[in-house]
């Protein structure tokens, strides 16, 4: 699959999916394990029963580790919802989180206390889900509070919490609104489904009709929908059938029956001709869209359809990636695929045009290319690459029991949408038996009719319906009336097991890099990362993004393969191999099924050790990052992650290097030359280490790395970082002016005498209940109590020789002033006059030390933690030690050491947002102000101000 695309910042493109192509020659296809292999290893073994409610159970073992994943699926999503309650569903969802009659207040509250991981909920158009992963002493707590939010919610909601999560949901909205193409999610849905049809509008909804809510609405909308004959309940992990039935019997055998849902009519949409609309945004470059209503998921032409998409856009090596992108360079970015439904599908298919391409030139060649894809077909092995992918992305999902994708999800979706628990193995094996015929003719079925194109042009963003809706109504301050439960306390927790991190084994390769390895068995998958001492601060003064763009580059050719025939090759062995940095790292990484691992490690030899840097990519490829860092200048979090380092490490700080994308002007006369010198400085063998996690022993693993990797010398100078202190900006407040923006982004920071290869635990826990947290005192303040952002947070931003304090908040643009007010009152009182206290230590300790088993569910999760042990100079076996570690910290402690650091009236703030609404509500803050246009600010360093002295 893809793996390496021009994001679309924050855009919420549910409609859309991705691409693959060309046919050259297939490079180690013999050595790939075949796709029916694969598919025989996916295997989720399950046992169900039914209440005599209607309540489906369904209940999967798996004692990998003492967690069990706890999912709770509805039919009841936004097409659920008539005419005027658009929202009601995502709406609800918030509130079911807001306490039930025997739980009262935040469900955040004792699901973090048992130490839950993963927990949640969403609301898509088929469904509403709530699912959390709970050490298994804990099982009998999160099935009390499933069943009390089923079945004893109504007296809990209040006028006071509607109101409260009315405003929370609208700042959801607000932000989603606030990206680049964040308004394309309207149109695509209302374009293709006619008025009235149940997909016809977003899950989020309209601000009318959320303001329009009314508690008996809501309380309507609940008696109508969440009963257990609505529900499917899925066990995952470690429990066993017998446990699960007595436990699901006594918590939600007593909720009566309910209305079964009531499906209305939601037929595939037919165009009477072809539609073609277009809007304009504050984007960096047009968005075209082409779309079709296909059928859903259970018809026979989805996986055909899916298939479709995948190979059209959905791989590197798609037909508008080489056609668009690597040859007619008309687009820096293109994706397909068909996003199938329960009931319906969309099938769509984008592309951003390349800076100074004419937009009706790209639709015209877009357009041939999906008519000559649609006539003629996919090749086998398109076919053939593009399941390969999909299959291996399962594999490596089953790892996790629960969360948004693991094995729970699997078997709750198959039952809810498909009337089988098992219908992932179904979908899977119809993928397996797609041919080019089977393809070609679901597509002649589909995609010959009506089409619904649209397009996003740059320009001073339209006015939409929600953009002048009233500002949500107030929060009620008047405290809620406890309703008084009938069912006892919350069960008690019992002994949790202490985590059983793996061991972690250390070996060289004989050339002298270090091999660090674990062993995890839960899925055969092998991940391996290849880390250099480089990473945002080893960029090149004068020439930032240097470094983005050699990494973009190394993997679109080497000496042997040139980027279509490498794409293939990943993609025949379901190998996802991609690069990325962090402040003080710059990593190449492996993920593929161990069943491909020889072959696998050869390609990632090749990129890591010959990258050809072919002419041709690099130019294409700078244009490619030249088009992200247009579209990193509209995007609220590009323009605030660029202006913010600077401010807090200094402008001489290698860390003030991270400047998203780099300096356009810089980029833009980078030479291949540029980037081979930056090769050889730092993405070198002396530089190296090797982190791997695999189901394959050390012995095996080892010998195949040496073979690859072992004879590899450095030649030529290495580079160097300088970490002399940098000088701090003086606390001030910068406002990037972005008009028309519905929201602010708050950043803040302060620096900190603390470097991440020094103890940070301590200050790490204490800030569970600043910032680190849902329950947070930052979030609760601007989240839960005032209703003015959808989610607010602080942590320490831990590099290796520094670790500053960050605050995020995006909040509704007319309480941008007071938010920042109310943020530094919270930083000073923690520190000041109201320090921790006992229950947020306690909260904090307990769910850190019970969520440690979910943490370290996955390989994924483990090998992030061995890097970060190496990076901060931690014993390889910290985390099998941090239980000791949290049970010997006192209150005072972790209240000493955060108040050792965190120094409120040197905060800087970075605001991005409309300035003439914004403005205004800064003065009185008591800070300088500078404003920047949103134009001005790109490359390396803060560009001129307007300064006005503080009121």
């Amino acid at each position: 699959m893809k793996s390496k695309t021009l994001a679309l910042t924050g855009v919420a493109l549910s409609l859309l999916v991705s691409p693959v192509a060309a046919q050259t020659a297939p490079a180690a296809a013999s050595a790939a394990a075949p796709v029916s292999q694969l598919v025989r290893s996916v295997d989720i073994p399950y046992q169900q029963f039914t209440l005599a409610n209607g309540l489906r159970v369904i209940v999967h073992t798996d004692r990998k580790a003492p967690v069990v994943a706890v999912s709770v699926w509805y039919d009841v999503g936004s097409k659920h919802e008539p005419a005027g309650k658009t929202g009601f569903a995502h709406l609800f969802e918030h509130l079911m989180f807001n306490g039930s009659e025997n739980a009262p207040g935040e469900f955040f509250e004792p699901l973090k206390n048992v130490g839950a991981t993963d927990y949640n909920g969403t609301t898509s158009y088929d469904r509403t889900n709530y699912f959390e992963t709970v050490p298994t002493a804990a099982l009998d707590r999160a099935l009390f509070l499933e069943s009390d939010r089923m079945g004893y919610l109504l007296g809990a909601i209040t006028q006071a919490k509607l109101d409260e999560q009315r405003g929370v949901v609208q700042n959801e909205k607000r932000q989603g609104d606030n990206q680049p193409y964040g308004l394309l999610r309207y149109k695509l849905p209302g374009g293709l489904f006619p008025v009235g049809h149940p997909y016809n509008h977003t899950t989020i909804g309209s601000m009318a009709d959320l303001d329009a809510a009314s508690l008996d609405d809501v309380k309507n909308w609940f008696r109508d929908n969440y009963a257990p004959n609505n529900a499917v309940l899925v066990l995952a992990g470690d429990v066993d059938l017998a446990t699960a039935r007595t436990k699901v019997q006594k918590y939600f055998g007593a909720i009566p029956r309910g209305r079964a849902s009531v499906k209305r009519p939601a037929p595939i949409a037919a165009l009477p001709a072809p539609v073609n609309e277009t809007m304009r945004d504050r984007v960096a470059a047009p968005l075209v869209t082409r779309s079709w209503s296909v059928p859903g998921l259970n018809d026979d032409d989805a996986a055909a359809l899916e298939v479709a998409g995948g190979v059209l856009g959905g791989l590197s090596s798609s037909r508008l990636d080489n056609a668009l992108v690597r040859q007619d360079k008309l687009a820096v970015q293109v994706s397909a695929g068909n996003r199938a439904f329960a009931e319906v599908g969309a099938f769509s298919v984008t592309a951003v045009a390349r800076p100074g391409v004419d937009q009706a030139l790209l639709e015209r060649r877009l357009d041939a290319v999906v008519a000559d894809f649609v006539r003629t077909g996919p090749t086998a092995d398109e076919v053939n690459r593009y399941v390969t992918g999909v299959v291996a992305n399962r594999v490596a999902g089953l790892e996790s029991v629960g969360g948004f994708g693991g094995k729970a999800v699997a078997l709750a979706e198959g039952a809810l949408y498909s009337n089988d628990p098992g219908f992932y193995k179904k979908r899977l094996q119809a993928l397996g038996r797609q041919t080019p015929e089977t393809v070609r003719a679901a597509m002649n079925r589909w995609l010959t009719r009506p089409v619904y194109a649209f397009a996003i042009v740059p320009g001073a963003r339209e006015a939409y319906q929600d953009a002048a809706a009233p500002a949500a109504k107030p929060v009620a301050k008047a405290p809620d009336t406890p309703f008084q439960g009938t069912r006892g306390p919350l069960p008690a927790v019992g002994d949790v097991a202490g985590l059983s991190f793996p061991a972690v084994r250390r070996a060289r390769l004989k050339n002298g890099i270090e091999v660090v390895y674990a062993q995890r068995t839960a899925v055969p998958i092998t991940q391996a990362v290849l880390s250099f001492d480089a990473g945002v601060a080893a960029d090149v003064p004068g020439k930032l993004g240097t470094q983005a763009l050699t990494l973009a580059v190394m993997d679109e050719g080497t000496t042997t393969l040139d980027s279509i025939r490498l794409a293939e090759a990943k993609e025949r062995l379901g190998a996802d191999i991609g690069a990325g940095a962090s402040n003080d790292r710059t990593t190449l990484s492996l993920e593929v099924p161990s069943a491909n691992l020889q072959p696998a490690l050869d390609l990632f030899a090749d990129v890591a050790r010959n990258p050809a840097f072919a002419e041709a990519e690099v130019q294409r490829v700078k244009q490619q990052q030249l088009a992200g860092i247009a579209q990193e200048l509209t995007s609220p979090q590009g323009l605030a992650g660029r202006v913010l380092p600077p401010l807090i490490h200094g402008p001489a700080s290698p860390y003030a290097k991270a400047q998203g994308g780099g300096d356009p002007r810089a980029v833009a006369a980078l030479t291949r030359a540029d980037l081979v010198a930056f090769r050889d400085a730092w993405l070198r063998p002396d530089k190296a280490k090797l982190f791997v996690t695999s189901d394959r022993p050390l012995e095996e693993v080892l010998p195949a790395l040496d073979r690859r990797f072992g004879d590899w010398r450095a030649t030529g100078t290495a580079g160097s970082k300088n970490f002399a202190a940098g000088q701090p900006s003086a606390p001030k407040i910068v406002l990037i002016d972005r008009p028309d923006s519905p929201q602010s982004l708050i950043l803040a920071a302060l620096p900190t005498p603390l470097k991440g290869t020094d103890d940070l635990l301590a200050v790490q826990t204490a800030n569970d209940a600043l910032g680190g947290s849902f329950l947070s005192r930052i979030n609760t303040d601007l989240r839960e109590t005032r209703g003015w952002s959808y989610g607010a947070r602080g942590s320490f931003a831990q590099a290796e020789y520094a670790a500053p304090y960050v605050v995020s908040a995006p909040v509704q643009a007319d309480k941008t002033g007071p938010s920042i007010a109310s943020l530094k009152v919270d930083v000073a009182e923690f520190v000041t006059t109201k320090p921790l206290t006992q229950v947020e230590f306690d909260r904090a300790i307990t769910g850190a030390v019970r969520s440690l088993s979910g943490n370290f569910e996955t390989s994924g999760a483990v090998l992030g933690a061995m890097q970060s042990n190496d990076l901060y100079k931690r014993p390889d076996d910290y985390y099998a030690r941090i239980t000791q570690r949290y049970r010997a910290m006192t209150r005072d402690q972790l209240d000493g050491a955060i108040r050792r650091v965190i120094v409120p009236d040197r905060l800087v703030w970075v605001v991005v947002g409309d300035a003439k609404v914004v403005r205004p509500q800064l003065d009185s803050l008591g800070l300088p102000v500078e404003v920047i246009p949103a134009a001005a600010v790109a490359g390396g360093a803060t560009p001129p101000a307007r300064t006005a002295a503080a009121n």
